[in-house]
């Protein structure tokens, strides 16, 4: 399925939406509630998701959705927009502008679309099937990266990985070039721009990970689960992404030991 230049359009009113939202309320003291899974939410995420939900009934009433904060609608639906209105609340709530907006479009089933926006920077990332990766507008490719030693990683926190998965973890950061920490979904769409050469995470949601795969795979990379397989809603939140298919081979030998 080729994206077309109305869905895409489409998919930037979306972000547009969830931004003219967001950015009143950062660094205002918000009150914060916890999730029974313990991470974080705002009056700001809910009226994110809020505002393009509504747009999505509006324009496209058959198609599905399966957003953060809302739950799901029409799951079943062959395109499904897959919402994340603050990914990085955490950073959002101590006024780190390095939180962002994922949308994801699939189309039966597999991610064909991916935008990211990062409100108080004004960057938005855009890319998907058929449809070349563009930041604001220009457009973008992965870095050539032949090995792990040469290899820059990024990962959100080092918390996120328990027990066989922080072992797999040591593995591959003790033959890269550098590892850094934080940024959330900014950080893989740095993949996508050519400064990150690779992220690996543990515990993700389908909303955290559905934008980045083809957005990134548009530019030249490759998204996968640790086995190497397409990243889909049945994924288990344990992802491998990377600017060249090369370190993603290597990054795949090292996770499984």
């Amino acid at each position: 399925m080729i994206v077309s230049d109305d869905i895409a359009a489409f998919a930037g009113a979306l972000a547009d939406a969830s931004r003219s939202v967001i950015k009143p309320y950062f660094r205002s003291r918000l009150a914060v509630e916890d999730k029974s899974d313990t991470s974080p939410v705002t009056i700001a995420d809910r009226e994110a998701e809020t505002a393009m939900r509504r747009l999505i009934e509006q324009r496209y009433p058959a198609h599905g959705i399966v957003g953060e904060e809302h739950g799901v609608t029409r799951a079943e639906a062959e395109y499904v927009w897959v919402l994340d209105p603050i990914d990085g609340t955490k950073a959002f709530v101590m006024g780190k502008p390095t939180f962002v907006t994922l949308i994801g479009l699939t189309y039966r089933g597999r991610p064909v679309l991916g935008v990211v926006d990062q409100p108080i920077s004004s960057e938005r990332w855009l890319g998907g099937n058929g449809r070349p990766s563009t930041h604001n507008g220009t457009p973008i490719r992965t870095q050539p990266c032949a090995s792990l030693a040469d290899a820059k990683l990024n990962a959100t926190s080092a918390d996120m990985f328990r027990g066989a998965n922080a072992q797999a973890f040591d593995r591959l950061k003790s033959r890269v070039k550098v590892t850094t920490y934080g940024g959330d979904g900014y950080g893989f769409a740095l993949i996508a721009l050519g400064f990150i050469d690779l992220g690996v995470e543990a515990g993700l949601k389908y909303y955290d990970y559905c934008a980045i795969a083809p957005l990134v795979e548009a530019a030249g990379g490759v998204a996968t689960d640790w086995q190497g397989r397409a990243l889909t809603a049945e994924s288990d939140g344990r992802v491998c992404i990377a600017g060249d298919a090369r370190v993603h081979r290597a990054a795949m030998e090292a996770l499984a030991g």
